[in-house]
């Protein structure tokens, strides 16, 4: 899996109730929102739990985050199923076992709106 600058990686998720029981056990983000459905029996997911949709691109590639910037846009739901693009700004050796990277990241829903944006910048050691 090599990186280099312009790469686009892609991962798609589809949310589930129990994904979002699961992430308001652990948080404890306890919201009405994330525990009751609404009428037509969806819930909201977690901001936070949309967001491990770019940090998971990055764990696949062993990134150290340093910083991570989250804009949302758009509630998400159980049963969305939601594309995250991260793509490479910048990648570069900045000590001999060490490249440093910059991301950028959308994520949109089934309906092509974007619900997240943002960027990470983070090291890979080598």
């Amino acid at each position: 899996m090599s990186l280099k600058v312009g790469k686009i990686i892609q991962f798609t998720r589809k949310f589930t109730k129990e994904d979002v029981e699961k992430f308001t056990e652990v948080s404890k983000d306890e919201g009405d929102h994330h525990t009751t459905s609404d009428e037509v029996g969806r819930f909201v997911v977690q901001g936070l739990l949309t967001a491990t949709l770019p940090t998971k691109v990055g764990g696949d590639y062993n990134v150290l985050a340093r910083t991570m910037n989250f804009e949302f846009l758009r509630p998400v739901f159980t049963g969305d199923t939601i594309v995250c693009e991260v793509t490479i700004d910048q990648y570069e050796q900045v000590k001999e076992n060490r490249m440093a990277i910059t991301t950028s990241f959308v994520c949109t829903n089934q309906h092509e709106k974007i619900v997240l944006k943002g960027n990470f910048v983070g090291v890979i050691l080598k």
